[in-house]
């Protein structure tokens, strides 16, 4: 079988597609190395980090920059490149697929965020867009989704029916361990700061509405009059090139107006190398967010030994079972409630942790990869 794979965020692996993309490639040639796989890309990649060796790569020029170049790739350039292949399977792993492909086409959509999120389908190009990969993915001969909640949300908002989707969950990389890599756990301390504090509490990932770290940040009012400035919370992640938009409120305002500033730690994006360690430092690891299609940190932070407090929403009880403290998403005096009681009671967080740890050992790339290939083998067997 040879499956070529749209690349376009191959070099991106800070964002959720990039690391599925990254995870997924490798795990199908660890478990199917008889099969073919060729990663298709934009030109302008020149070098591809990371990529394993026994994955092809066709490059394809591209002249268009920025959001037409993306729709151009997607729409054009990547099903050009399956019929020079002459592929048996195209796989756009995430949701971008093309109106037409000449081979079948398997859809990975990681989330409908889009189509539950009102601020993110505003203006004319969001939504000529988001209704351009709807349509595309009715189309495809399959679709992949990493929960039974995506599953769920796909059938309600795209309109295909749950026979056609498939439910392939993430896993935790084997780096994120309690102890594997603790060497440089002293190191990283120190790249962002924080040798000072031997306790934490750590938010990584994005500043989005729907990532509701407001919820976060108020809850932290609580845990600062309980432990002062000894335990900060830090913010790890990239940070938007502007606060207070329909799209990211103005976290550092708030902040501000609830007088945490001396509570409160920026640390910025985190290198990939680093995450585990960061990880494995914090006392506990919290995630706010209203909406994922899998929520890849908290098993990150279960597999590291850190305790989990997250929002019971979404997709989030799926993934973490009993292993995290879910509260209510909104109710910000529980989710402080919940991180001081990790913090001041360690039997109470021993328990979390020997929970995540075997809640992360439920999950794996090999499985991941065994049910992307029975989707193929499904739609190759219907043709």
């Amino acid at each position: 079988m040879h499956i070529a794979f749209n690349g376009w965020f191959w070099d991106q692996p800070h964002t959720g597609s990039g690391q599925y993309l990254r995870h997924l490639l490798a795990a199908l040639h660890q478990r199917a190395p008889e099969h073919r796989l060729t990663l298709v890309v934009p030109a302008r990649m020149a070098t591809l980090e990371a990529l394993p060796p026994q994955v092809d790569v066709l490059p394809m020029p591209l002249r268009l920059g920025g959001h037409p170049g993306k729709v151009w790739f997607e729409q054009h350039l990547f099903p050009r490149a399956v019929a020079r292949l002459q592929a048996d399977i195209a796989h756009v792993p995430y949701w971008g697929p093309p109106l037409r492909s000449p081979a079948p086409l398997i859809c990975t959509v990681l989330d409908v965020i889009p189509l539950l999120v009102p601020e993110y389908s505003a203006g004319l190009r969001n939504r000529l867009y988001t209704s351009l990969v709807r349509a595309a993915a009715r189309g495809a001969s399959h679709l992949l989704t990493l929960s039974a909640e995506g599953q769920r949300q796909i059938a309600a908002h795209i309109g295909v029916p749950a026979e056609r989707v498939t439910v392939t969950p993430l896993a935790a990389d084997k780096v994120f361990h309690p102890e594997q890599g603790a060497e440089r756990d002293g190191e990283v301390r120190a790249r962002y700061g924080l040798d000072d504090a031997d306790d934490f509490v750590l938010y990584l990932g994005a500043y989005a509405i729907h990532k509701n770290v407001r919820q976060l940040v108020a809850a932290y009012t609580y845990v600062a009059q309980g432990m002062g400035q000894g335990v900060p919370l830090v913010l790890a992640g990239y940070t938007p090139a502007a606060w207070g938009t329909p799209r990211f409120p103005d976290l550092p305002a708030y902040i501000e107006e609830l007088g945490l500033a001396p509570y409160v730690r920026w640390i910025g994006p985190v290198d990939e190398v680093d995450k585990p360690a960061l990880y494995r430092l914090a006392s506990v690891f919290a995630f706010p967010s209203l909406l994922e299609g899998f929520g890849l940190g908290p098993l990150e932070a279960l597999a590291s030994g850190t305790p989990v407090v997250a929002c019971e929403a979404s997709s989030i009880p799926e993934v973490t079972g009993d292993a995290a403290y879910l509260v209510a998403p909104g109710d910000s005096r529980a989710m402080g409630g919940a991180i001081l009681s990790l913090l001041m009671q360690p039997d109470h967080a021993a328990t979390l942790r020997n929970r995540g740890l075997a809640r992360a050992r439920d999950f794996s790339w090999r499985a991941t990869a065994e049910g992307t290939l029975a989707a193929y083998e499904q739609v190759l067997g219907a043709r």
